[in-house]
């Protein structure tokens, strides 16, 4: 399949060409039909499949097609979880939207910054903005930026959208739309609470679920280390040296384990900084820009990095703590093994995670060994009764990996469907 039969118009094909890009990937061949169409979307590919593509694309064309009195009445909104990704997405809108007959103003919107500078970005208005939810939230506010004339609404990275707590935010979000508008939802993953939301809010939605092609899956070793929690450290230190690891994303279950953990390879004379929703913007960008020229060994992160990192040749990433759900283990392992490069994802499993570990590893359906590395034995005995990450009793019965929440579902349909009246 071509672009030309999806039915871009020529100049998106231009922008199409430009890129470099010769075929649509199929989550791109699937939807763009479909959101053309006008229909709503729940698109489900692995990550690096060309999502953004899939609903960029053809709501430019939409946006090509208006009339001139809509523009800059902020028709198209793009929700995503993370600054980095928001970026990201913004990004492409602006470069494929280049080789339109006319100028779109696109505006990327996120917290950890200042609020003035994107007010004045906003004066006159926006065709398409990108943002995350607090901060579109928080221009409402402040009158900088209406939401009554949104045709389409994308959530990009549901899942993520969720997973952070953003439901509120987005039911306040929700009510301000109007009732009439194509709704798409895109993610790498959609877990009950997502497909909760989504039979709430889409509007007998073309359903895409692109599976992986075994010649298509990202080539990563998976590795799972056996070590006491406390000897994690020197464990990550000893793996760098022996296999001279360039490049290492590491990832951690809060702010301070980041700090603390980058503090003591410092120590040891190893380049590392801390990455986390707590830093400043300007130094999250800093970060980032001197990992991806290398001139940064080890980054630790804590959850927010997982989405929106696109790390060109990253060769490794560390799970020092493991993540609390099966779709976060995905979504980490997922920043190494990019573009058909190979890469190597380790998990430290100690003996008060191994249950936890297990619980992952059957939901990914995996069958990972656990390694022991010479001089780093365990030395430390399995609890009694399996514990989570945060140190609470796991009811295996469930076979749930953050525990059963039986409510979460019923809390977000009842936040949907209060949206929807309060537009209605």
């Amino acid at each position: 399949m071509s672009f030309i039969s999806t039915g871009l118009s020529p100049s998106l094909l231009r922008a199409v060409a430009a890129h470099g890009y010769q075929v649509p990937t199929p989550i791109q061949s699937a939807a763009i039909p479909a959101v053309l169409q006008g229909r709503d979307v729940l698109g489900s590919a692995q990550t690096g499949s060309g999502k953004t593509g899939a609903f960029a694309l053809p709501l430019l064309q939409a946006l090509e097609n208006a009339p001139p009195e809509s523009l800059r009445r902020a028709a198209l909104l793009v929700l995503v979880p993370t600054r980095e990704l928001a970026t990201q997405v913004g990004e492409a809108f602006r470069s494929l939207a280049q080789h339109l007959p006319r100028a779109l103003k696109v505006s990327i919107v996120f917290g950890g910054v200042s609020i003035n500078p994107q007010m004045l970005r906003l004066r006159g208005g926006a065709d398409i903005v990108v943002a995350t939810p607090g901060r579109l939230l928080d221009l409402v506010h402040h009158n900088a930026i209406s939401l009554a004339q949104v045709k389409a609404l994308v959530l990009d990275e549901a899942d993520r959208l969720l997973d952070l707590g953003f439901a509120e935010e987005l039911a306040r979000i929700l009510a301000l739309l109007p009732q009439q508008r194509q709704n798409l939802f895109f993610s790498a993953t959609f877990p009950p609470a997502v497909q909760a939301l989504a039979q709430t809010l889409l509007r007998d939605p073309v359903r895409i679920e692109i599976q992986p092609e075994p010649q298509n899956l990202p080539d990563i070793v998976q590795r799972a280390i056996a070590v006491d929690a406390g000897r994690r450290t020197q464990l990550l230190r000893h793996l760098m040296a022996e296999h001279r690891w360039g490049r290492v994303l590491v990832f951690v279950a809060t702010k301070h384990a980041a700090e603390m953990i980058a503090d003591k390879l410092r120590k040891a004379r190893i380049n590392a900084e801390p990455f986390h929703g707590e830093l400043s913007q300007g130094k999250r960008t800093q970060v980032l820009a001197d990992f991806k020229a290398s001139r940064l060994k080890v980054v630790i992160a804590t959850d927010v990095a997982a989405r929106g990192l696109d790390i060109s040749q990253l060769p490794v990433v560390v799970n020092f703590d493991l993540p609390r759900s099966a779709v976060d283990y995905t979504h980490r392992i997922g920043r190494t093994g990019r573009a058909g490069e190979a890469g190597v994802a380790v998990s430290f499993v100690s003996a008060d995670t191994e249950a936890h570990f297990r619980l992952i590893e059957k939901r990914q359906g995996l069958s990972l060994p656990l390694e022991v590395v010479p001089g780093f034995e365990p030395q430390q005995l399995a609890p009694a009764a399996p514990v989570s990450l945060d140190g609470q009793p796991i009811d295996t019965s469930t076979g749930g990996i953050k525990g059963k929440r039986p409510s979460k579902k019923d809390k977000l349909r009842a936040a949907a469907a209060s949206a929807q009246s309060t537009s209605a």
